[in-house]
């Protein structure tokens, strides 16, 4: 053999043999070594309109990092917790999805938007990194990541209990619908179509809206027409608030109705806290004074943040105690090994009692709240 030749042979062998280092999307460098602290991420807007929901999911997070933090860590090692920006964009979502892979981040908590987590969701798939979201869209499990687990319920969860509260116990079957179109909001209006389908109840006016309007009056003004009993809302918090306010300012009465976005001040700030009287909102997470543990948290959030917890901050912190149990029982595994222990781990949380199925959901039920007084409190 030349020594041209033998040359060659010896640089291929040698890329052959880094190659074989590291699995499909992870490099040498994104593998945990073992040492050091582990290192997980943080991916919610921190910037733009859905900006409050991340800072509520990374205070959370935050929240029981520092908790295991102070008692040890895990096997001795500290937890990392970085935070990223992804700006409620799904482009800027995939860009961030190669970075903390590229980066070593062996678990992500996040993030709040559908959009964006069905985005990242490929990449975070062929990077073996497991994340768990507070989004609700039914895509989500729909997508079939083993990687991608929901630390609340879908929104057909959310809606069937809503639906059974209003047609079933209140008896209201004059509906009205008001949705947006991105993920989140036809999430909503399908789920909640679907349910009063079943009930044999069609709704009296379907508006559906662009995720960036902000004038609602031609939707308003069609449903004012139908003379609704309930007017059942499908967006984001800020838009939520948008269309509740301007419903009022119209000469609309009826109680409003929806899911998460419903029960957070951001969405009775941007209404007006007269105008959200009487909304009826189907949530895993009724209060901070509705159990033990709750209080418990919410004592520990105010104490950090002097700020009120809310449900947002509540499920990032049962989602975080998931994983941070699961890298414990698992003696910090990563990848297909993390994802496994994180889907045989059963955790008692703020939001209920977590058993995730093959899909990545792990919890199945929603209470109903009436907002009386400003308050969230529970359905009679």
């Amino acid at each position: 053999m030349s020594r041209l030749s033998t040359l060659f042979a010896t640089a291929l062998t040698a890329a052959l043999t880094l190659s074989a280092c590291a699995a499909p999307g992870e490099s040498d460098e994104a593998k945990d070594s073992g040492t050091g602290p582990i290192k997980i991420a943080v991916v919610n807007a921190q910037s733009g309109q859905l900006s409050s929901l991340g800072a509520w999911e990374h205070k959370g997070a935050k929240l029981a990092v520092d908790e295991w933090n102070k008692a040890g860590g895990i096997n001795g090692r500290q937890i990392q917790l970085d935070v990223f920006d992804d700006q409620g964009d799904p482009t800027v979502g995939t860009n961030l999805a190669r970075k903390i892979d590229s980066e070593g981040y062996i678990a992500m908590i996040g993030t709040a938007e559908s959009a964006v987590t069905l985005a990242m969701a490929p990449i975070l798939k062929t990077a073996e990194i497991p994340n768990i979201t507070s989004g609700q869209s039914p895509a989500m499990p729909a997508f079939g990541s083993p990687f991608l687990f929901l630390n609340g319920p879908t929104s057909t969860t959310y809606d069937k209990s809503l639906a059974e509260y209003i047609v079933g116990a209140k008896g209201l079957k004059k509906i009205a619908l008001i949705t947006n179109n991105g993920s989140y909001g036809k999430g909503e209006h399908d789920a909640f179509t679907a349910v009063l389908k079943e009930k044999g109840v069609t709704p009296v006016a379907d508006q559906v809206v662009t995720t960036d309007q902000k004038d609602f009056s031609a939707a308003l003004t069609d449903v004012r027409g139908k003379n609704p009993d309930v007017i059942f809302v499908g967006a984001e918090e800020v838009q939520s608030g948008l269309i509740v306010k301007q419903a009022r300012d119209l000469g609309l009465d009826v109680p409003f109705a929806g899911a998460a976005p419903q029960g957070t001040p951001v969405f009775a700030d941007t209404a007006g806290k007269e105008n959200v009287e009487g909304t009826i909102v189907s949530t895993p997470y009724l209060s901070n004074d509705f159990s033990d543990a709750s209080k418990k948290f919410a004592a520990a959030y105010k104490a950090a943040y002097s700020e009120d917890a809310e449900m947002h901050g509540a499920k990032a912190y049962d989602g975080t105690n998931i994983v941070l149990t699961a890298l414990k029982s698992s003696n910090v595994a990563t990848g297909a090994a993390l994802a496994d222990a994180i889907r045989a781990t059963e955790y008692e949380g703020l939001l209920g009692s977590f058993a995730f199925d093959d899909t990545g959901v792990g919890i199945f039920e929603t209470q109903i709240g009436l907002i009386e007084n400003g308050v969230l409190v529970a359905a009679s």
